[in-house]
């Protein structure tokens, strides 16, 4: 598809979309760029969790000009929480959020993962942990509830400011920016998508350097 004065080749989507805010895909499908940089990984759309803003922040870093090719991944078990997760309320009918070999090889043939879990901080923490258990990725958390790096680190994942004991490291992958306030169902303000670009950018800059 055109976009501004650049054409892109996107591979939109493996199935047909479906309800509110899932009109980016069906769960368990992605849409692959040819040459993988940067992909943004949502939930399983649902009823309570809607996926819009993944679609959104993909098609602005393509529009902005940024420098790398863009991939958007919908995953398989995108709902609840890991298995081995502390108990938590609120689990989303006693879904397990889970990830198959296929998206790990997916999600690490990328420099740069954007992770995109809901608004339930204990569920986003434990998303991640799992995520960047099995991946070894630069990541970039996009969250609507405030989440920080001391929250990470006490589960054991390793970030930017705030690294766990040695001992309690469990993650290969490492946040690297948290941008939090960007709402579930609607399009992020201008600020926030600056902050996606802006962490993303530097990212990969850092990787080239």
């Amino acid at each position: 598809m055109p976009i501004g004065r650049v054409t892109q080749v996107v591979d939109c989507r493996e199935s047909m979309g479906m309800g509110k805010g899932g009109g980016l895909a069906q769960r368990g499908t992605i849409s692959e760029c040819r040459h993988p940089d940067v992909i943004v990984v949502g939930m399983s759309p649902g009823r309570r969790h809607v996926t819009k803003p993944v679609c959104d922040i993909t098609s602005a870093l393509r529009r902005e000009g940024v420098e790398f090719s863009v991939s958007t991944l919908v995953l398989n078990a995108g709902s609840g929480v890991p298995p081995d997760a502390p108990k938590i309320a609120g689990s989303v009918l006693g879904a397990y959020f889970g990830l198959t070999e296929k998206e790990i090889e997916q999600i690490e043939g990328h420099k740069v993962a954007i992770l995109h879990h809901g608004n339930v901080r204990s569920h986003v923490v434990q998303k991640i942990r799992f995520i960047l258990e099995h991946v070894d990725v630069k990541a970039v958390v996009v969250s609507q509830c405030p989440i920080d790096y001391e929250d990470l680190a006490k589960e054991g994942v390793k970030t930017a400011l705030v690294m766990p004991p040695p001992e309690k490291v469990r993650t290969k992958g490492s946040v690297e920016a948290i941008i939090s306030g960007v709402t579930r169902g609607q399009t992020p303000t201008r600020e926030k998508m600056a902050d996606v670009i802006a962490a993303v950018t530097r990212l990969m800059k850092e990787q080239t350097n």
